[in-house]
């Protein structure tokens, strides 16, 4: 799901953003047919929320589009919701759209034609930074696991500062260069001596298993393919599998995000409060049926079961305002990052990009943390 191409993203974004701001520059709220995702009794959810009590109120707008990722890592939540009609429980029609790279959101959205969409927090700064007034109203998914390195199979490592000298394959901008500067900097490596050539993630998969590079770095279901194809996980955001470190490590911090453009959260705070609703009770679901999940999910996402089952293991699917949102997916660090890769000019306050009044009224025990 990752999608991390960052750089190119950001070039589309501002083309976009020069084009939107000659036209009228008023935002399209999107209509769309009735989702017709049969209904399905969820063993472990939370209750189905009535459109009157889940929302407290009446809902403004109850067809609409919402657009997410054809990704594990981005739009789980999003699919159990639409297949087993929470979101039609919830008094909503949503047409449930799946694109296949991440980054064309960010012009979506730019443009109007996107006034709610999944994807992640990384976008909605970025975004921010453009001036485009878009609020993350509530984080999805903790999905730093599933951006990681894989050696190739030929690949020795005594330590992790063996990497010095060594080639890793990386898309241009990817963030999970995020995870491997915090593990060079606790492990004692020197990050400039890494050597790295621009691969796209498939190309890199395919020159991991010819030996061509050393290691590559990206994200799900690319890791799982290269390790299928002999590659050796060496370590992700959260966890590490290196000769002096292993088991959990915090390395990165990324999460899937809902986000709203400023509009559309003025207009439709209940419609935005049923979202919600139905959304948590997917997130519910995914944790406490897990293999009934991914049954729905796999066909959706076109993978198998057992590549869905490894790259959703590496995923934490919680909808949780806690410290490690809100500090380390949208800290100085990420920033310093952004800002160094050319996505953003300058840091960009959090609370210029969040709105979390509405989920705190859905679910007051999901927030843990405020923004300071």
């Amino acid at each position: 799901m990752l999608r991390n191409r960052l750089s190119v993203f950001a070039l589309s974004m501002l083309l976009v953003l020069m084009v939107f701001a000659a036209a009228c520059g008023a935002e399209q709220e999107t209509a769309s047919s009735p989702s017709t995702a049969p209904t399905a009794a969820a063993s472990g959810a939370s209750a189905a929320p009535s459109p009157s009590t889940a929302a407290g109120g009446a809902i403004e707008t109850k067809s609409f589009t919402l657009v997410g990722v054809r990704d594990a890592q981005i739009s789980s939540q999003q699919i159990i919701a639409d297949k087993l009609g929470y979101f039609k429980e919830a008094g909503l029609e949503v047409t449930s759209q799946l694109i296949e790279s991440g980054p064309d959101i960010g012009p979506m959205v730019a443009g109007g034609s996107a006034p709610i969409s999944i994807q992640t927090n990384f976008m909605d700064i970025i975004l921010t930074s453009n001036k485009v007034k878009v609020k993350i109203v509530a984080p999805l998914a903790q999905i730093a696991g599933t951006q990681a390195v894989v050696g190739g199979k030929n690949l020795v490592l005594n330590s992790a500062k063996d990497l010095e000298g060594k080639t890793i394959g990386v898309p241009s901008g990817a963030d999970v260069v995020i995870a491997i500067n915090n593990m060079a900097k606790e492990l004692g490596v020197d990050a400039s001596k890494i050597k790295y050539v621009n691969l796209a993630p498939s190309d890199a998969v395919t020159a991991l298993q010819k030996g061509d590079i050393d290691a590559m770095a990206a994200w799900e279901p690319f890791i799982t393919k290269a390790i299928q194809g002999g590659g050796k996980f060496l370590f992700s955001g959260t966890k590490a599998e290196l000769p002096e470190k292993k088991g959990d490590v915090n390395w990165m911090s990324v999460h899937t995000t809902i986000q709203v453009t400023d509009g559309f959260l003025e207009k439709n705070p209940n419609t935005i409060k049923a979202v919600l609703g139905a959304l948590k009770k997917a997130t519910d679901y995914i944790n406490n049926n897990r293999q009934e999940a991914i049954k729905i999910l796999a066909p959706e996402l076109h993978l198998t079961e057992a590549e869905l089952t490894e790259i959703m293991n590496r995923n934490k699917y919680s909808m949780e305002v806690n410290d490690n949102y809100l500090n380390d997916s949208n800290g100085a660090a990420v920033g310093e990052y952004l800002k160094g890769a050319g996505n953003i000019k300058e840091l960009q306050d959090p609370k210029s990009y969040h709105h979390l009044e509405l989920l705190k009224e859905v679910a007051p025990e999901l927030i843990k943390a405020e923004l300071k």
